[in-house]
């Protein structure tokens, strides 16, 4: 378990990244000012693909992001200004921006090309060959190949140990934000941060599985994935402990029973997060009598049979959070997965070509953003030539390439965090300025490179202001002169205003991709399905990948729903049959996984005969359900009780004493929440096509 005190990875990324700079920096300075300024800016533009991984993902990122900027080096230097120039700064940004091809992961490469441009830009005039300076900027990106590799290989069990931290405390997040969303009754701010929250979680487990699932054969390697793997199952329980909440009702009685879940899982977050020791953890069974002692329930009335299954999927979650804090501190676990079978859960790494295939039609957001940032960035470049303070009209191009993005709700975002920053810059700049130091400038310098590398996923202002440093400085220390502090400002006010104007240049709005992303998200419930309601035994490899798929289209779907939000009315999506939706295939998925636990655990229990009938004709219903077939069965036995009063759809007996009447309830409970997500989604498309 790593140290309290140790830094976050984000921010040992971004020394690690500054420190490769400063060597080959100090190695330029070591033959002339202007090589140094060369080499480091050919490291600066490809160490955005320097980013927490593998050596062998860092090594091919970089590369990558080393091929595309010297390409865009070659052009900047070599090519005409005005004109000629426009053109080649556009093709550029097209070029970089079809790299998103590839998806989310390649989004730092996809701007080093952008970037080397930029540097190329700035370079000064006279000094120089142009083939000399592509062959050094070339060498400072070779050089930093190098060392971002070896800073891989070096900082693997700190990126490990990061990774595993930063997954465990998105999961706390996550426990917290539904404990929240509990005592506010489900109010949409609530709701809001709940999907924030659940963003987070998946990018940062796919973060550690690509990380961790990558060498599973020492000690610590197959605990920390035992750690990942509970963690994963973890998001799983919590997903079925928000069953059966509404049944409670909005009375005091249920209120206060509310209030006892939420704080159960506060408490069960704070475990998790807990540096104590494993013989610090908390004993389950005391919080749960603590919480459920003497509740204000009148006798007979039939929420006091809803209290022994909420019970045990709290014990479950202690269990689960339990088990992890032993695995922390050194216990050890069999993989229930081989190291061949958890590389199938790790991002690709790849670049293939045929990834291009589906981005060749006009309706691709890809080849639109593409499209759009490449007339952007070129008419920002002739805007920049003929203002009046035309010194640096690579700062307008800058200034447009951070802040337009693939949708509106990211640009908008960008665009305040940029100007924000852009302003904070500016006055630490024209602090510095009263500074008489010599070297201070080359210092800040570098930490403003480990800071702005560190922060661009994390808080995008914190970045915009250690890059304002940055531009200014290296302005001041290749031109020499005073600070162009004005400049600055007034360049990223308008590169702000250009990006916002075109944005709605070949727009993507998000209605364009939702229906191709809700039927990927109908698709993948029912295959976690058609795995899931199967008898006895521990999670199947298919299981698990079908889990993933299904929360990872879920999370898509939920995340297109919020950036609409922000587009303008008539194109945005319809919000009141999405939000169904998503609320309905949220609740099958507790459902699912409420039954995958009951089915692994009580198997031996059940009538065989009988639970297959149900599960069988339970599978049927909902793939009809979700996929728009007709051939569901007319009716099925947990289903037909939907309408009568509550005492009749809870069974008398606990799980433990005859689990088949709970588990035909959850099955009609699954096949209902299934009806409604067909019924949303059908609505849904009606809407879109109108």
């Amino acid at each position: 378990m790593p140290s309290r005190f140790e830094l976050p990875g984000y921010l040992i990324n971004g020394l690690a990244v500054a420190s490769g700079v400063a060597v080959i920096l100090a190695l330029g300075h070591a033959v002339d000012p202007f090589v140094a300024m060369l080499l480091s800016s050919g490291a600066t533009a490809v160490s955005l693909a320097d980013q927490p991984g593998t050596p062998r993902r860092v090594g091919r990122a970089v590369l990558g992001a080393a091929v595309l900027a010297l390409l865009a080096t070659v052009v900047a230097v070599f090519t005409p200004p005005c004109l000629a120039m426009a053109l080649g700064v556009g093709g550029v940004a097209f070029l970089a921006l079809m790299t998103m091809a590839w998806g989310p992961r390649a989004g730092a490469m996809s701007f080093s090309p952008i970037l080397a441009l930029v540097f190329a830009l700035g370079h000064p005039e006279g000094e120089g060959s142009a083939a000399a300076r592509c062959g050094w900027v070339a060498l400072g990106m070779l050089l930093y190949l190098g060392w971002a590799t070896a800073a891989a290989r070096l900082l693997q069990p700190v990126y490990r140990r990061r990774a595993l931290t930063d997954a465990l405390a998105a999961m706390a997040a996550l426990l917290r934000s539904r404990a929240q969303v509990l005592q506010t009754g489900g109010q949409a701010r609530a709701l809001s941060e709940l999907i924030g929250v659940e963003t987070l979680l998946a990018a940062r487990l796919q973060a550690a599985r690509d990380l961790i699932f990558a060498d599973v054969h020492s000690a610590t390697g197959r605990r920390q994935a035992a750690i990942l793997l509970r963690t994963i199952d973890l998001r799983d329980t919590l997903m079925a402990s928000r069953l059966d909440i509404d049944l409670l009702g909005v009375d005091p009685a249920g209120q206060w029973l509310r209030e006892r879940l939420a704080e159960a899982l506060c408490e069960v977050a704070d475990a998790l997060s807990d540096p104590q020791p494993a013989g610090g953890l908390m004993q389950g069974d005391t919080m749960l009598q603590r919480l459920f002692v003497a509740p204000p329930l009148a006798a007979g009335d039939p929420r006091q049979r809803l209290l022994v299954p909420i019970a045990e999927r709290l014990r479950l979650l202690v269990l689960d959070v339990r088990r992890i804090r032993l695995l922390q501190h050194g216990a050890d676990e069999v993989l229930p997965l081989t190291a061949d079978e958890l590389q199938l859960f790790v991002a690709p790494e790849g670049w293939p070509l045929r990834a291009l295939r589906a981005h060749r039609r006009l309706t691709s957001p890809v080849l639109r953003h593409a499209l759009r940032a490449a007339l952007a960035l070129g008419c920002a470049y002739l805007i920049g030539r003929v203002l009046p303070w035309n010194a640096h009209p690579h700062w307008l191009v800058l200034s447009v390439a951070v802040v337009l993005r693939g949708n509106l709700e990211q640009t908008l975002s960008r665009r305040n965090a940029r100007v924000l920053g852009t302003v904070l810059g500016c006055l630490c700049v024209l602090g510095l300025s009263a500074v008489h130091w010599p070297g201070l400038s080359s210092v800040v310098f570098l930490v403003a490179i480990a800071v702005a590398h560190a922060y661009v996923n994390v808080r995008y202002w914190v970045t915009a202001t250690a890059a304002t440093v940055m531009a200014l400085l290296q302005a001041q220390l290749v031109h020499g002169g005073s600070f162009a502090v004005g400049e600055r400002l007034a360049d990223t006010v308008l590169g702000a205003v250009l990006a916002l104007a075109f944005s709605y240049v070949l727009p993507s709005w998000e209605r364009r991709t939702v229906p191709d992303a809700m039927q990927r998200t109908l698709q993948a419930l029912a295959d976690y399905a058609g795995h899931a309601l199967t008898l006895g035994g521990s999670p199947s490899l298919a299981q698990r990948l079908a889990r993933r798929a299904a929360y990872d289209a879920l999370s898509t779907l939920a995340a297109a729903v919020q950036r609409s939000t922000v587009e303008p009315r008539h194109v945005r999506l319809p919000m009141q049959e999405l939000s169904r939706l998503l609320d309905h295939a949220q609740q099958l998925m507790a459902h699912l996984s409420s039954l995958r636990s009951l089915l692994t655990r009580r198997a031996a229990e059940l009538d065989q005969a009988e639970a297959h009938a149900a599960l069988a004709d339970a599978l049927q219903a909902l793939r009809a359900s979700l996929l728009q077939r007709s051939d569901a069965p007319t009716a099925l036995p947990a289903e037909s009780t939907a309408s009568e009063p509550l005492m009749a759809l809870l069974p008398e007996q606990p799980p433990a004493h005859n689990p088949l009447p709970w588990l035909l309830r959850r099955l009609g409970a699954a096949v209902a929440d299934a009806r409604q997500v067909g019924r949303a989604a059908g609505e849904a498309r009606e809407q879109l096509t109108a």
